[in-house]
């Protein structure tokens, strides 16, 4: 894991770098592009996966107010099973680097020319995984779901106690 942490490092720094230039010029959405791509097509896909009937998406941004708006998908058909998993989606994209962190640090390695590559294509991701504000709302929709959980988690701890004992006494 160490490795895994280590290998990412520059593409975490490097995805700092490109959120202070972002903001401070529209130029450097460019490094964005990939992040942005990942990001709404987990809404896409997720959104088909649920029935939740995408019917559009973009990623070109455009200004909406005081901010940009790098991408956008439309969901015609958002229903309280699927908001959650449609508006969240963009969470799954966190594991992409560290999947190809892995890939590379698996075997004995040295970080040479293509993993300063990787790095670039890999920092977009760290910035496109979280959801916005929007999204955010959208989940909230999901608001039944904490019920199934909370009952399921229920009979787990009632008929299998022993799940929940971090501790060995």
């Amino acid at each position: 894991m160490k490795e895994i942490l280590l290998y990412l490092a520059p593409s975490v720094a490097l995805a700092l770098v490109i959120r202070v230039l972002a903001g401070a010029h529209p130029f450097f959405f460019l490094f964005t592009v990939a992040g942005t791509i990942c990001h709404e097509l987990a809404h896409f896909v997720a959104g088909l996966l649920t029935g939740a009937r995408p019917a559009s998406f973009t990623v070109i941004p455009r200004r909406v107010g005081r901010h940009w708006e790098l991408g956008s998908v439309t969901l015609t058909r958002v229903r309280w099973y699927n908001a959650a998993p449609a508006a969240l989606a963009p969470l799954v994209i966190v594991l992409l680097p560290f999947c190809v962190a892995w890939w590379r640090t698996r075997q004995p390695w040295q970080f040479d020319t293509r993993d300063l590559f990787i790095a670039l294509a890999l920092a977009p991701q760290f910035l496109s995984f979280w959801p916005s504000m929007v999204d955010w709302r959208i989940a909230v929709r999901s608001w039944p779901y904490l019920f199934i959980i909370a009952g399921a988690a229920w009979l787990v701890f009632h008929f299998r106690p022993h799940l929940f004992q971090f501790v060995n006494p």
